[in-house]
């Protein structure tokens, strides 16, 4: 956008660091191999990549380090973005933390050996836990690390170091889900295959923005060959709006309410599958009753859709034969999360669409492994998607893991803002962090800064010294990235791929598997963990911990069979036989509910946490902003190509009128304040959001001081998509 005019996307170049804001947005965000210079060779690795949760496989030539899209996966089939191109170049940043660092008595970090830096973990925790008790210490770990190694640091936090309570930054990103998922269909199970995408002939987005946050997938929508309506149902002309053949924008409050219209128009039209609904749900009638207040009339004014157009997406929806709902944080960080992903499901369920080919309810993950964290990490469940309150779980897992069932917490953690909240008050003395960077990602950041200082003890396991965490630890272990290590990842359509070491970590930074094991005999419980020598040996046990669950994966060999039949999706329990190489589930109508049949679910409109207007006039949303960028830049940052491709300052997009009524134009200062802070950026001035709105990417290190800190009271995720702000110029 400049002098307040959109620029289109096919004439955006990659923009620079001097760029207008909003203008680095590359139309080509996805290239395709080419044959001729690919770089195979006998000695090329395959790897899966590291970043978000599409789960593209890669080809890395060892010799020259160059990296390339596998042209036979069948999650990539030869795309990358250009965050898997350029995989490895943040491991070669010369800020890696390349050696344990320590505090000093001077208040600084220094560096010392892996001996001096695991007795202070060691002693330090074991210190704080004897003079205020086991509750005392906790970890926060993250959806970035291998299946592998997220189950070592919940086995060894919980089981070896007796920490009740531990979570994950998954917390931020998927917890909607993971409980939508649960008590709608009995477990956490993401029902689509990316051939979905594919099949639709209705697609309807829901606080999705995939051209910019998951562009292999978007490519799939545009392999499509069914001309298929798109639907985008967003608060923002985002990227994927416009290339959409229809797009809602909703109020930020009024998604809820838009979900419960378009199900009155549904139910009141007949336009549902009744069969469906009476052989395979429960709570049907009672949702019936609950969405026949939100007529078309009452709805359009708290959702901001006029009637013709609820009238037109509810149309849409019932002329499609293979309809397909996809949602991600738009829904997932609501204040109302869970309702409005119930929601979502409930249009599914009652249309019958689901278990079909380009049909689902489909929840479309964040990180690379977030799906494998919310299934094998022992924060919010116990191995295999088991229950930490239920003693015949805790002697199976138990039993697999050679372990004494008393050491098993009976309990589930705290969330991770219930965990900050315990620091707060001084009741959590000792925190370990690991692969994450909350003080740039947590809700309200300035009161995360003012908490932490209550801690007496800050570790930080992670790859880089110079993160906004890493900078306010007392001990820092130095950590293997992707590139630097083996594991697993699990992918948003529940795909197990294998990622690979093709380089050594530098200096004596380990693999967080390493680090796992030297705090473990450190502590003096190594023998406990005696069998996890490495993770290939641990994927054994994660296996045998899901049997009998619906993520059993029991039939599946090792790594060099997952990588030979081109990843493999969970369920695969042994025996099975003729599984194709994309599968979805609940084909037969039966869920993991003791019945067999998923629950229609819904809940009352709630108010807004923070009511805009007075000093504070402007609702802010945030969200992902670039493809080439990734969260809080700890990595992409640190890649000049990447960097070339997003505005170097932070900027705020406004509506022109918006603009106009202070006196702003693009690329101006302007002042953005909240309750909770200030902030400085750039102006974008333009079409993209509806008056009285704002939007910034959470990329920058300026968001976060303005957002408010409400959580669904569910899923306990925090609610990054709406705050009460005000804007000026910044004269």
């Amino acid at each position: 956008m400049r002098n307040g005019t959109r620029v289109p996307a096919e004439k955006i170049a990659a923009g620079g660091r001097d760029a207008a804001p909003g203008t680095a947005v590359k139309l080509f965000n996805v290239a395709r191999s080419d044959e001729k210079e690919r770089p195979m060779s006998q000695n090329s690795i395959r790897t899966t990549c590291g970043y978000c949760s599409t789960g593209c496989r890669l080809t890395v030539e060892p010799e020259s380090k160059k990296v390339w899209p596998d042209a036979d996966y069948p999650v990539n089939r030869g795309m990358a973005c250009p965050k898997g191109f350029l995989l490895l170049e943040p491991l070669k940043a010369p800020d890696r933390a390349a050696c344990p660092w320590i505090k000093g008595p001077e208040g600084r970090l220094a560096p010392t050996d892996w001996d001096t830096a695991l007795r202070a973990f060691s002693d330090n925790f074991k210190r704080i836990q004897a003079r205020y008790g086991k509750d005392s210490v906790a970890f926060l770990g993250t959806g970035q690390l291998p299946s592998e190694e997220t189950a070592f640091l919940g086995a060894l936090a919980k089981f070896g170091l007796e920490m009740v309570h531990g979570d994950g930054n998954t917390r931020q990103c998927m917890a909607t889900a993971v409980q939508a998922y649960k008590r709608a269909f009995g477990f956490d199970a993401p029902p689509f295959t990316y051939q979905d995408f594919e099949q639709s002939d209705v697609l309807v987005f829901i606080g999705a923005n995939p051209v910019i946050a998951h562009p292999i997938m978007w490519n799939r929508v545009k392999k499509n060959p069914h001309a298929p309506q798109i639907i985008v149902v967003d608060p923002r002309r985002t990227e994927t709006a416009a290339r959409a053949t229809r797009h809602c924008p909703v109020r930020p409050d009024g998604l809820l309410s838009f979900l419960y219209g378009i199900a009155h128009l549904l139910i009141q039209n007949d336009w549902i599958d009744r069969n469906y609904i009476e052989r395979h749900t429960t709570g049907f009638d009672e949702f019936r009753r609950h969405v026949q207040a939100f007529d078309p009339s009452n709805v359009a004014g708290r959702c901001g859709i006029p009637v013709p157009d609820l009238r037109a997406v509810a149309e849409t929806i019932h002329s499609g034969r293979r309809v397909s709902f996809w949602w991600t944080m738009g829904v997932n960080q609501n204040y109302q999360a869970v309702a409005c992903a119930q929601a979502v499901i409930n249009l599914a369920l009652m249309t019958g669409s689901i278990g079909r080919p380009g049909t689902g309810a489909n929840s479309i993950t964040g990180q690379a492994n977030a799906m494998g964290s919310r299934l094998f990490s022992n924060t919010t469940n116990l191995l295999g998607g088991h229950d930490f309150a239920d003693a015949d779980h805790r002697r199976k897992i138990a039993g697999i893991l050679g372990v004494d069932p008393a050491r098993i917490p009976v309990r589930p953690s705290l969330a991770y803002d219930q965990i900050l909240k315990e620091i707060e008050a001084g009741r959590i003395k000792g925190l370990w962090v690991v692969c994450t960077n909350p003080a740039h990602s947590w809700i309200d950041k300035g009161w995360l800064f003012n908490i932490l200082k209550n801690l007496e003890y800050l570790v930080v396991q992670d790859m880089y010294r110079s993160t906004e965490t890493a900078q306010m630890a007392d001990l820092l272990l130095p950590a293997a990235g992707c590139g630097e290590k083996e594991g697993t990842f699990i992918n948003s359509e529940r795909r197990i791929g294998v990622i690979r070491k093709v380089m050594e970590p530098p200096g004596s930074a380990l693999p967080d598997f390493e680090i796992f094991r030297r705090i473990a005999d450190a502590w003096g419980c190594g023998e406990m963990f005696s069998a996890w020598t490495s993770p290939a040996a641990v994927f054994e046990l994660l296996k045998k911990a899901s049997r009998g669950q619906p993520c059993d994966i029991t039939g599946i060999g090792g790594y060099d069979g997952i990588e030979a039949a081109g990843g493999i999706q969970w369920p695969c329990p042994a025996g099975a036989a003729g599984l194709s190489a994309e599968r979805r589930l609940f084909e037969d109508g039966r869920f993991f509910h003791p019945d067999g049949r998923a629950r229609i679910l819904f809940d009352a409109l709630g108010p807004v946490p923070e009511e805009a207007g007075g000093e504070y006039p402007f609702v802010l949303l945030t969200g992902r902003g670039s493809v080439a960028q990734w969260h809080t830049q700890t990595r992409t940052g640190k890649v000049e190509k990447l960097r070339k491709m997003h505005p170097a300052e932070a900027y705020v997009e406004i509506h022109r009128e918006d603009a106009a009524a202070l006196g702003i134009q693009t690329n101006d200062r302007v002042r953005v304040s909240s309750r909770r802070g200030e902030v400085n950026v750039r102006a974008a001035v333009g079409d993209t959001l509806a008056r009285g709105t704002l939007f910034m990417p959470m990329h920058y290190a300026e968001t976060n001081f303005l957002t408010y800190p409400a959580f669904d009271p569910v899923s306990r995720e925090p609610s990054y998509k709406y705050a009460a702000v005000s804007l000026h110029p910044a004269g």
